[in-house]
This record gives C-alpha cells, sequence and structure tokens, in this order.
C-alpha cells in the first residue's frame, strides 16, 4: 500500500513537472520554478521585450519627464541594438520564434501609455519598467545557465548585465516617482 501511495505521488509530481515545463513563459510558472526557457520561448520573449521597450520609449520620449525621457533615450539605443544581435543569432530553423508584431499583453501596455495623460503617465510607465525588467533579467539569468543553444546562452550572459543595469535605473526612477 505504501509502494503504491509512493508510486502514485511520484507520478504526480513529475507529471506536473513535466507540465510546467512545457507552460510558456508568459505565465510566469517557468520563472517562478526556475525552468530554463526553451530556445524557441527565449528567441520569443527576447525578441517581444525589446519591441516593447522600444515602443514603450518612444511613447515616454513625447510624454514623459526628463528622468523618464533619459531612461527612453538609453532603452532605445540599447534595446535596439540586442534586437539586432538576437536576430543575427536565431539559428535559420527558429527564425520563425521571431515575432513580426507584439503580443495582445504587450499591445495592452502600450495602448495604456498611449492613452495616460502626461501629469499621469510616470504612474505607468515607471512601475511598468521595474516589472519588465524584472523578467528580463530572470529570462536571461535562467537562459544564460542552462539554454541548449551555445552561441544564444553565451550572449545572453553577456547581455545580462546590461538589463540588471536598466533594472536599477527603473527602480531609481519609480523611487523618485513616488517620492515626488
Amino acid at each position: 500500500m505504501k509502494t503504491t501511495i509512493f508510486a502514485l505521488a511520484l507520478a504526480g509530481f513529475l507529471t506536473s513537472t513535466a507540465l510546467a515545463q512545457s507552460v510558456g513563459e508568459k505565465t510566469g510558472v517557468n520563472s517562478a520554478l526556475g525552468i530554463t526557457p526553451k530556445t524557441e520561448d527565449f528567441i520569443k520573449e527576447a525578441a517581444t521585450s525589446d519591441m516593447l521597450e522600444i515602443e514603450a520609449a518612444k511613447i515616454a520620449q513625447q510624454k514623459g519627464n526628463p528622468d523618464e525621457k533619459k531612461f527612453a533615450e538609453q532603452m532605445i539605443t540599447d534595446h535596439t541594438k540586442t534586437s539586432s544581435e538576437l536576430k543575427g543569432m536565431v539559428p535559420a530553423e527558429m527564425t520563425s520564434a521571431i515575432p513580426t508584431s507584439l503580443d495582445d499583453s504587450s499591445q495592452k501596455k502600450l495602448d495604456k501609455l498611449r492613452s495616460a495623460e502626461p501629469k499621469d503617465f510616470a504612474g505607468d510607465y515607471d512601475p511598468m519598467q521595474v516589472s519588465a525588467h524584472k523578467d528580463a533579467v530572470s529570462l536571461f539569468e535562467r537562459y544564460a545557465k542552462g539554454g541548449d543553444n551555445a552561441k544564444l546562452k553565451d550572449w545572453a550572459g553577456k547581455t545580462l548585465p546590461a538589463l540588471q543595469h536598466h533594472l536599477q535605473m527603473a527602480e531609481q526612477m519609480n523611487d523618485n516617482r513616488k517620492k515626488d
């Protein structure tokens, strides 16, 4: 009886682990469990993140305060660079993993920024940047540690310090907004 219960519990654990690994990056489950993203998921999420950062930064250049405009300028420069680098490293058989447009969730975030009044913009943009960069740091850390494409794994590790710096900048910008 004990053996049967143990076997069922083990089977349940293995099944839930396998299911968790097949869940897309967007759910956050892989991040919470520290699971290395599949190469296709990494490519898709990294490219989507770059597109979102660039488009959000363009809006910030119009509506943001001086700190946000300065931050946005760096986001456009850095994320345009990483986007170009990523596209140049994607294996030919995985080019379909590179999205050509934003997903619904990212598009809704941009729509919210576009519709924000300038006086309310910082309250939407600043926390969004903290959240987006936490997600990016997690994605790149996990792929740099366990990714299965050596070239992308190395690139993720080399790109990570810049993303960590972006996160620090976003946190500082968000903290400054809260003080005002």
